[in-house]
């Protein structure tokens, strides 16, 4: 059984309790890991607090060399983190080694730009004066991450707050804490003690690290609900939060796409992860000339995925993280069906598998935005697919949502790209490419979905505050203007 990294030392829970980590593919039992409570919360805090005072003046050059250190780790160890991520999470196995593989790059990425941090000096009224602008860290941030992409999500967050001279507490997803405990052992022995800190349990420790008046930020991806509590929370000490919260995403086929590029690509968007990802698309507009076409071929292309255990070589789709997540999904898909939507595939439990929690990838027409799959986050294999008369209806159905996180696009047309990424209110938008994430391209959204921004630079002043500094060499000067 792994433990809590604390203070540079692995350790168990104060209370010696543990809880059980499942395979969603089979629902065995993987491990146990420590159950934090309050406790260990705030001594994982204390440990970020104290090394904060010198981890703060590290060198732009030895964080670097540590952060490509842990980079270099998490290459040299991508096949067992990926087949630990598969056992706990359900993720076929190729699309973990793609995820350690951006991970790494996270920490590389960021371990260079840290170099490049830097203030201003601004004006000054007088001669005798200097005026500078800094930036500086906020101090211990901690990070809630989710179970959907738990190093990759973790990296997007943990990196730029070590490279900007913070230091971190860290609480995995229950569902899947055994990657973050593997990282911790395998790419982080070199980090001096404190620097990282991880603590696994449930929503209690959450909550510790959040009303805890020792973290001064909160950076977290998760559901809105979850978002909006732990903004609520945080707003009794103003203390600065880092939200990037769940997505409806659209997908749109103009009437000149290329079929034969569009249909696997829709399938990619909506079915990566078992649609199970926060830019996953949930809801498909096509243009009325082309609807028909390409449905037709996207059935026969769903149909064609194969449905199994993500460790299985053959998988194109694994199951879901865990039961609750599949009756999600299953009550979308049934209210739809009610109000008359068709199921052209899937829209079931699949009969071959008794054990794990998969569900048929599933696509539906007959629908429309009162339907609750058209408007809640369903986060599973689910392609609801709607027409659209003209462009800018489509527009206007991507924009009908309370989340806006991404939006895809397919078209050849100059005109239909401009008009898209000038209207559509969603914070990250991809052409002919879906869900395509780079480094150093800003990652966040609009609405519901949140305001927080992850890599590029935007990603790393997140975690950096600003301070104005104004100094007069004249230590005698006197002439303000009341008298003394």
């Amino acid at each position: 059984m792994p433990n809590m990294l604390i203070n540079g030392e692995f350790v168990p829970a104060a209370s010696g309790q543990t809880f059980a980590v499942h395979d969603p593919a089979t629902e065995d039992v993987v491990d146990h890991v420590p159950q934090a409570g309050a406790e260990d919360a705030r001594r994982a805090i204390a440990a970020a607090g104290a090394a904060s005072r010198s981890w703060r003046k590290a060198t732009a050059h030895e964080k670097a060399e540590m952060l490509h250190e842990v980079a270099r780790k998490i290459r040299e160890h991508t096949e067992a983190l990926a087949t630990l991520l598969t056992c706990e999470g359900g993720k076929p196995l190729v699309e973990n080694r793609d995820e350690m593989s951006w991970s790494a790059a996270c920490f590389d990425y960021y371990a260079e730009l840290q170099r490049n941090t830097r203030g201003r000096v601004i004006p000054s009224v007088e001669p005798s004066q200097l005026a500078m602008v800094l930036k500086e860290p906020y101090g211990v941030v901690a990070c809630i991450v989710p179970w959907n992409y738990p190093i990759l999500l973790m990296a997007w967050k943990v990196a730029p707050a070590l490279a900007t001279g913070n230091t971190v507490v860290l609480k995995p997803s229950e569902m899947t804490p055994l990657s973050a405990l593997f990282f911790a052992e395998q790419c982080c022995d070199h980090l001096p003690p404190g620097v990282l800190n991880i603590v696994t349990g449930h929503a209690n420790v959450g909550r510790e690290l959040v009303v805890s008046p020792d973290t001064q930020m909160i950076a977290f991806t998760g559901s809105f609900a979850t978002g909006r509590e732990i903004a609520r929370l945080a707003a009794e000490q103003v203390k600065k939060t880092h939200l990037e919260l769940g997505g409806k995403d659209a997908f749109i086929v103009a009437e000149d796409a290329d079929l034969d590029i569009a249909v696997p690509g829709v399938a990619w968007a909506a079915l990566l992860n078992a649609g199970q990802v926060c830019t996953s698309t949930e809801r498909v507009y096509v243009q009325e000339s082309i609807a028909a076409r390409f449905i037709e071929r996207l059935v026969d292309f769903v149909r064609s995925l194969r449905l199994g255990p993500g460790i299985e070589p053959s998988t194109d789709i694994g199951p879901l993280v865990g039961e609750k997540y599949r009756a999600k999904v299953e009550d979308h898909v049934a209210e739809a069906r009610t109000k008359g939507a068709q199921i052209l595939t899937g829209g079931q439990r699949p009969p071959s598998f008794e054990r794990g929690f998969f569900y048929e990838p599933t696509v539906l027409v007959n629908v429309d935005h009162s339907f609750r799959i058209m408007r809640e986050e369903t986060f599973g294999p689910t392609i609801p697919i709607m027409p659209y008369r003209d462009f800018e209806q489509a527009i206007a159905l991507t924009n009908d949502s309370d989340y806006g996180l991404g939006a895809n696009l397919y078209t050849n047309d100059p005109l239909k790209v401009k008009q898209y990424y000038e209207e559509v209110k969603a914070g990250s938008l991809w052409v002919n490419d879906p869900l395509t994430d780079n480094d150093a391209g800003p990652f966040g959204g609009m609405k519901f979905s949140g305001g927080a921004r992850e890599l590029g630079e935007e990603g790393m002043e997140e975690f950096l505050e600003t301070k104005h500094v104004h100094w007069d060499f004249n230590p005698n000067r006197k002439d303000w203007w009341f008298p003394y």
